[in-house]
């Protein structure tokens, strides 16, 4: 099968990632989805050979790779393990990216070290009961308190959230209305006024699931500010957003990874299974199917490695690429684990092979890091050159 053609040192990274996957990985890959387990044995693993760190500046005992770098190493680990990729997609595309973007010297130097070393895991808190892919609505408030701030309000569908160290919350100051006044801060699990409520029960990614968050006058100190609200602009919020870009680029990759996976499995099934004589790989209709799969991994993988590759004057991915990246990708996934299930058969239906727990990971990516409705109308919104309002009225 045909595929990007990267420079020789990403492709030495990509048989290096694949072989530790392969080897370390592969076998328990439904170990953690059954029992719906954190695969601490796996982060502890890569963050010993200093992948976690992958993006974090070398002062903070990182390697400050590239964003191709960490697709290629997403799409290699959801190739074999969804669950791994989902934990490393959090280390290297979650807080810490907005920590070394948005963060004072002082929080970088006290919290990355521990995010490369895998010691430190933090977790994103920003949807709500009453926002989500309304985002711009939530309610959680941040209140002036002396020099820090007291935040109030309840989180949903954080997640990691129940087995994290930290949280980066997003909450506006009290007042304001909108995308206005957001802003975000670093709360320590361990302290008061925070706590763990419902865990929800997947139907995928089950080794990370989702938790609700409840802060009760949490009390921030300066020194856990990442970005204050102004309840006269939207600044905040979108410097916020931006430096989640490489999140849609990592999502995307592991759609990748997760349908080639699913392909390659397909592909063996189809040389060894048997039917009316033959291997039901000479029938041209699994033929058929066969060749659209890999023709939508091939031009999915195509735009991931365009948006990886393509970088705004901010320095992150290109807004539209990657926008449009995650929404190929997902819709891809979909259709390429679903196909591989069906070439599998009722074989495919069981537990006993890994079909069905990938067509259950792939079904979560058009929900999470932006719905495919909100992605649709993100490209929209770029296209026209401004955004419409979705509200009635």
């Amino acid at each position: 099968m045909v595929s990007f053609q990267l420079d020789n040192e990403l492709e030495d990274f990509r048989h290096t990632v694949r072989r530790l996957a392969e080897t370390e990985f592969r076998d328990k890959a439904a170990y953690w989805d059954e029992h719906e387990t954190f695969p601490t044995e796996n982060r502890d693993k890569l963050a010993e050979l200093g992948y976690l760190g992958m993006f974090i500046p070398e002062e903070y005992g990182g390697s400050g790779a590239e964003v191709i770098q960490g697709a290629v190493f997403l799409e290699e680990l959801a190739r074999v393990c969804f669950n791994t990729s989902l934990v490393c997609q959090l280390y290297l595309n979650g807080p810490a990216r907005a920590i070394n973007q948005l963060g004072t010297d002082e929080q970088k130097k006290r919290l990355l070290p521990g995010v490369a070393q895998g010691k430190t895991f933090i977790a994103i808190s920003i949807s709500e009961p009453e926002a989500g892919s309304a985002v711009t609505d939530l309610r959680t408030t941040a209140v002036e308190d002396g020099d820090g701030w007291l935040l109030n309000g309840s989180k949903c569908f954080c997640t990691g959230g129940h087995v994290a160290d930290y949280l980066m919350v997003f909450a506006r100051c009290a007042g304001s209305k909108g995308a206005k006044g957001i802003g975000a801060f670093i709360v320590n699990m361990k302290n008061k006024g925070v706590s763990v409520g419902h865990i929800s029960k997947k139907m995928g990614g089950r080794g990370l699931p989702e938790a609700d968050i409840t802060l009760e006058n949490y009390h921030v100190g300066p020194e856990d500010v990442l970005l204050v609200g102004n309840p006269e602009s939207s600044k905040s919020f979108g410097l916020l957003m931006s430096s989640f870009g490489p999140e849609r680029v990592g999502n995307a990759a592991m759609c990748i990874g997760l349908a080639q996976g699913a392909f390659d499995a397909a592909k063996e099934y189809s040389e060894v299974r048997h039917q009316f004589g033959r291997p039901i790989k000479e029938f041209q209709g699994l033929q058929w199917k066969i060749a659209d799969m890999a023709t939508q991994i091939h031009a999915g993988r195509l735009m991931v490695y365009r948006a990886a590759t393509n970088e705004a004057a901010n320095g992150f991915p290109d807004p539209m690429d990657a926008t449009m990246a995650k929404l190929f990708a997902n819709e891809m996934a979909q259709k390429v684990t679903n196909e591989a299930l069906q070439i599998h058969g009722h074989n495919g239906y069981t537990r006993e092979y890994p079909m069905e727990r990938m067509v259950r990971d792939a079904r979560g990516f058009a929900l999470g890091g932006g719905t495919v409705e909100i992605l649709r109308n993100t490209i929209a919104a770029l296209t026209y050159g401004h955004s419409f309002n979705q509200r009635r009225g």
